[in-house]
């Protein structure tokens, strides 16, 4: 071999070992953030819940990859990782549910799982990913149960409990004068329902003290029949009829409540409507009370975020966001502000589980439906805004309005941190900061 070969080699060699190469890009701009989305896409929550949710977050996540979501969202995806989403059908109950959660961390290699609407799900699930130490954001589910009676570091649920639904609408009725000298209510026959009932119950007792219980029915979940619950409920006749059946349940209810006379004997009071509103229309009785779980959808206040949210959502699918929407995209807002707290911390990189959960906890982030915060539950449970209104019907726009609207600071209407929720009501609600 040739003498001035080899040492031209031995230069070029010692080149190469003495340079300094940069990559192109960082290292986060080339990764995904594989996110798992549990919502009802079949049964009878699926059109006016699950649905509503699963556009929800196929709108806003298109949007993030996009980086067309307004300040302080601007970044794309999650901190520069394009998100890719697994979605997962909710249906089909608890077992099959733990089953699930299980296939989207060691099957499908998820870095987050984020849904979940029914209660009973969410108490099945949440302890799995604990054993798992996986993170779990659960965007709804009501019941107080899932943090009041246990704790957890990798869980998290981005939106208020059932509390703050209940006790908003007894605030309001209070606030309008609404007769309350007797109730009857119907809820479902598991935690959302039961919980539900506990808590409007307290509160219309804290605020109206001689209020006497009438009837207090709680069919099963998805029992679609209600011809005798509506019969004694119109026997009854109480001034009001208080509910917080959701989905296809609370739309066979008022279908087949209206033509038995029973909103005009009786003043309607759901917790969770809005999102039944756009498929009832005009069957929808004029007058009832109603929350959307937040102030969401009809009842949404006017900002960048939300005009954003509300006008893309509702060009996309061709009608406006309802409670599920709103939520899923708080969950997700949150999710990306914690992705990208902890990715300030880190030098960039993509965090691990527990530097997500660090960030997680105790944050605060702005979303459509107003300021998110982590403040119960040691930082792993939010509270937030309400709002609830009145519905009448418009025939030019053909579709339900929201009048006579009131909207309730968070901790008007949330338990202070460490105390139970029944118990907080029940002890008169101190300490609740209202306007």
């Amino acid at each position: 071999m040739d003498r001035s070969w080899r040492t031209n080699c031995a230069i070029i060699l010692a080149t190469i070992a003495t340079t300094s190469f940069t990559l192109a890009a960082p290292l986060s701009a080339q990764e995904t953030f594989k996110l798992g989305i549990v919502t009802f896409l079949s049964g009878p929550a699926a059109d006016s819940f699950g649905v509503p949710a699963r556009n929800g977050a196929q709108f806003v996540i298109d949007q993030l990859n996009k980086g067309s979501v307004p300040s302080p969202y601007e970044k794309v995806g999650f901190g520069g990782m394009k998100i890719e989403p697994v979605i997962i059908d909710e249906n089909g109950g608890a077992t099959k549910q733990v089953q699930e959660l299980r296939n989207l961390y060691q099957r499908d290699n998820v870095d987050v799982v984020l849904g979940y609407i029914s209660s009973g799900d969410c108490l099945a699930v949440a302890p799995i990913a604990e054993e798992l130490k996986k993170m779990l954001v659960l965007m709804d589910c009501g019941t107080p149960r899932i943090f009041e009676e246990a704790k957890y570091n990798y869980v998290f649920r981005t939106a208020a409990h059932a509390a703050m639904d209940n006790v908003g609408l007894v605030r309001y009725m209070k606030a309008k004068n609404v007769k309350m000298d007797t109730l009857s209510a119907i809820n479902q026959d598991y935690a959302w329902g039961q919980d539900s009932r506990a808590d409007f119950v307290a509160a219309a007792q804290q605020l109206y003290p001689n209020v006497k219980v009438q009837t207090d029915l709680l069919p099963k979940f998805g029992a679609g029949q209600y011809g005798t619950e509506i019969s004694a409920l119109v026997g009854a006749g109480s001034d009001v009829v208080y509910s917080s059946l959701w989905g296809g349940d609370l739309q066979a209810f008022v279908l087949q409540s209206v033509p038995r006379g029973l909103s005009k004997r009786s003043q309607l009071v759901l917790s969770a409507a809005d999102h039944v509103l756009p498929p009832l229309g005009d069957k929808m009785p004029d007058g009832t009370i109603i929350g959307a779980r937040g102030a969401y959808g009809l009842m949404s206040q006017k900002s960048p975020l939300n005009d954003w949210l509300f006008k893309g959502y509702e060009a996309a699918n061709g009608v406006y966001p309802v409670q599920a929407a709103y939520r899923i995209t708080q969950s997700i807002l949150g999710l990306k502000a914690a992705v990208e707290k902890a990715m300030s911390k880190n030098g960039g990189k993509k965090p691990s589980t527990d530097e997500m959960v660090a960030a997680m906890t105790g944050l605060e982030w702005p979303s459509p439906g107003g300021l998110i915060q982590m403040k119960l539950a040691d930082g792993h449970q939010a509270i937030q805004p309400i709002a609830i209104s009145r519905t009448k019907y418009n025939p030019d726009l053909k579709r339900v309005e929201l009048v006579d609207i009131q909207y309730f600071a968070a901790e008007c209407v949330n338990p202070p941190p460490g105390v139970k929720s029944i118990d907080w009501i029940k002890g008169g609600m101190q300490g609740a900061k209202c306007n």
